[in-house]
């Protein structure tokens, strides 16, 4: 054991170093005229979304007893990791695309929001997989998403905004591709267990992805970035009271299950991240909000009961009913929203709703193709 792990250490001090240099390399070709007084984003924005995938992402993943100081520094190095490819793959379709730069700011708040579907990811396979797999699994999830998000661009005509949204839906689905390569942990095992402690600082992280999510969603809105703000909270307090009531309405002994609502307190954000900008009601979102929560919890029962077992998947943190659920009710709902919106217009409507209806396949699609090669 011993010998092994001498080369398991060298492993990840060699591939850190060699990831190091090559970024500071071609950081110092893409980037050396870096002029970042011209940042379109403020800087408390992003350190909101900067501190949501650090506290928030690092502390939800602590939910096993043997993996919370896994989650917490695993969870730091492969998003700043991730964050430096994240700007390179940026930086270089910038450059091979001829695209208008971006300053530093936005460029960088972009790579933190990109990390999120790393981190959702990682969620799946914690537990399963040790630091140099997840550096891998890290760069090669930040490249194929950037693809996803070009073909989205280019061929779809899907907004940036509004593609780097699609960050939970790939997060998810990737997760859990490369998590049915990974065989299935006794349920007697310690690796499944887990303590008060352990369920507390989990629900923790939760806290913190609710109070800053608002600003997850708004962060990189072009236009009406208050409304958006606006609508996210309100999605996120429905979905919160709902996860509740739920939470009663589904245990024998009528108690609040923490499970449930570590799970569906944060569905409304998900759901509401394409249109937050674009929804003109509240009450829209306050039913998105009550819709999301009630498919996240109900649609754990269904599967952790049917579809895992059947497909031999085993999702350590539940991230398919978490983020993966909400995301495509999400993406249902902004194509409802956006017949209502154009239902005069009979001859364009046809053509958007293919537009958006086929990005969000081939964001699936994407995701679960690379993410089993990747596994």
């Amino acid at each position: 054991m011993s010998s092994n792990y001498r080369n398991f250490r060298n492993n990840v001090l060699w591939l850190i170093l060699f990831l190091e240099a090559v970024f500071i390399v071609l950081f110092y070709f893409l980037f050396s005229d870096d002029d970042a007084s011209r940042s379109s984003i403020f800087y408390p924005a992003f350190q909101d979304v900067n501190h949501m995938v650090i506290f928030g992402f690092g502390f939800f993943l602590t939910f096993l007893k043997r993996y919370g100081f896994s989650s917490t520094g695993f969870n730091l190095l492969i998003v700043v990791l991730g964050v430096q490819c994240s700007m390179l793959i940026e930086g270089l379709l910038v450059f091979l695309l001829q695209r208008e730069n971006e300053d530093g700011l936005k460029r960088i708040t972009k790579a933190v929001v990109s990390m999120t579907a790393v981190v959702i990811s990682t969620g799946a396979v914690l537990g399963k997989t040790n630091p140099v797999q997840l550096i891998l699994m890290t760069v090669v999830e930040i490249i194929v998403f950037h693809m996803s998000r070009w073909i989205n661009n280019t061929f779809l005509q899907v907004p940036d905004n509004i593609s780097m949204m699609h960050v939970c839906l790939f997060g998810a689905y990737f997760g859990l591709a490369v998590s049915s390569c990974f065989s299935e942990p006794s349920p007697r095992s310690e690796k499944n267990a887990s303590t008060p402690t352990s369920d507390l600082l989990s629900m923790l992280g939760t806290l913190f992805l609710w109070v800053f999510w608002p600003s997850f969603n708004s962060v990189l809105a072009v236009n009406d970035k208050s409304k958006a703000i606006y609508n996210t909270y309100l999605a996120l307090a429905v979905s919160a009271a709902t996860a509740f009531v739920l939470s009663v309405l589904t245990t024998k002994d009528g108690k609040f299950t923490m499970t449930h609502i570590h799970s569906a307190v944060l569905a409304g954000g998900v759901t509401v991240g394409y249109a937050a900008h674009s929804i003109e009601y509240p009450w829209i979102a306050m039913i998105l909000g009550l819709l999301a929560s009630v498919i996240t919890i109900l649609g754990s029962y269904c599967v952790q009961r049917c579809l895992n077992p059947a497909l031999k998947i085993h999702d350590s943190s539940g991230v398919h009913f978490t983020f993966g659920l909400p995301g495509v009710l999400g993406a249902l709902a902004q194509v409802i929203l956006l017949v209502i919106k154009n239902w005069n217009n009979l001859t364009r409507l046809g053509y958007l709703v293919t537009l958006h209806v086929g990005a969000f396949c081939v964001t699936i699609s994407v995701a679960l193709i690379t993410g089993f090669v990747t596994g």
